[in-house]
């Protein structure tokens, strides 16, 4: 059955998807891979259209796959479908062009984090919603940090306590992600670095271990077992 998306909504999202994913190992694009049976692409969509304020869902798929990524979304829920290009920031432009009139946030969602809960979209989109122009997902860096120099030996340990790890949904005030892009230089991978380039504050709200990138095969066996151990009931009820 397919998902209907709020027509009243005021969010668009945004999915670049034509990335190649060779950490993953060779084979589809990356966000074709399979988990559990399904896409990557798919797991995230679904999760999409389950958040209450989205309106319209723009997924950059490769120049190849359009036609393909087009037919395997039509079931989950009504997906603008455009080619993506090269590089990231080509393939956020280029569905951001694609936003028709009315939502005025927009976010920007890696497909590699297929297991990212509803609720986690709605945080981001409320915190734009309450008066932010730029809002990021975060988690804590656990780890300890070090900085070593191009011989691989140690400068030093770098204070985690104001460090974070960012995740996506990025959300945007339509205008500002619009005129960041349309200023965009060197390419960056992170649409808030584009925003902060522009001297726009970015303000962050609490991420979710779910929203884990799918990265390298061992990303993969722990969303399988995510999903395994009941993690699509909850994720998508959340």
């Amino acid at each position: 059955m397919t998902a209907q998306l709020n027509p009243r909504g005021d969010v668009a999202v945004l999915v670049p998807a034509a990335g190649a994913g060779v950490r993953l190992g060779p084979g589809r694009p990356k966000a074709l891979r399979l988990l559990a049976g399904e896409p990557l692409l798919v797991h995230a969509v679904r999760r999409l259209a389950a958040a209450a304020s989205v309106h319209t869902i723009v997924v950059a798929a490769p120049i190849a796959e359009v036609a393909a990524v087009r037919e395997l979304l039509a079931p989950i829920a009504p997906v603008t479908v455009v080619p993506g290009g090269a590089e990231r920031q080509e393939s956020v432009a280029a569905a951001l062009a694609a936003v028709p009139v009315g939502p005025d946030i927009v976010l920007v969602h890696d497909a590699a984090r297929a297991l990212t809960p509803p609720a986690l979209v709605e945080s981001v989109a409320a915190a734009v919603r309450s008066g932010h122009d730029a809002v990021i997902p975060v988690l804590p860096v656990v780890d300890t940090i070090k900085e070593v120099d191009a011989d691989e030996l140690v400068l030093g340990t770098v204070d985690r306590r104001a460090l974070r790890a960012v995740q996506t949904p990025q959300g945007f005030r339509r205008s500002v992600l619009a005129a960041a892009h349309a200023a965009a230089g060197d390419a960056l991978t992170d649409d808030a670095g584009l925003v902060e380039k522009q001297g726009v504050p970015v303000f962050c709200v609490p991420g979710s271990d779910h929203a884990l990138k799918i990265t390298r095969p061992f990303d993969l066996a722990l969303a399988e077992h995510l999903l395994a151990t009941g993690l699509r009931t909850r994720t998508l009820n959340s």
